[in-house]
């Protein structure tokens, strides 16, 4: 028979490892990123992600005045820092599988506004997080039951 102890701590093991299995699940194929937010007058912001074969990023940008540079992996869309005004609409598609970096600086008085959608491949050392927490789920199960093991006669 289980101890109260022992079945909280498989419940617990259980649940944990039921959270690795779904996230891991989830974070396989191509991830989607929407981009809502606000850059104040004089602040800058970047993102940098990878980006599968075929993805289609897009953003648009709107503010007073703005300077971007864009690098893209491979010999896709290439942009060195140029200046723009009252509204930018990027869109391009990733010729080559890898690393894209979106440098945005706000030049203006007001603040930009950022909207848009960034299709990344998810990071290979998630892969190993979600491992690792899986297993961490499994050893606590392990320990919980080994608690309620009877002890043989001798000890």
């Amino acid at each position: 028979m289980f101890t109260k102890r022992t079945v909280i701590g498989i419940g617990a093991g259980i649940t944990i490892s039921a959270i690795g299995v779904i996230a891991l699940i989830a974070s396989f194929g191509i991830q989607s990123i929407n981009v809502d937010e606000t850059v104040a007058a004089g602040d800058k912001t970047s993102f940098a992600f990878n980006a599968p074969l075929g993805a289609k990023e897009s953003l648009v940008i709107t503010g007073n005045t703005f300077a971007v540079t864009l690098q893209t992996s491979g010999d896709g869309k290439q942009m060195t820092e140029q200046e723009f005004k009252n509204e930018l609409n990027l869109d391009w598609i990733v010729l080559e599988e890898g690393q894209n970096r979106l440098e945005i600086h706000n030049n203006g008085e007001s603040e930009l506004k950022l909207e848009g959608t960034f299709e990344v491949s998810s990071d290979p050392i998630l892969f190993t997080y979600h491992i690792l927490v899986i297993t961490s789920g499994v050893i606590i199960i392990g320990f919980c039951a080994a608690f309620s093991v009877k002890k043989p006669r001798g000890f």
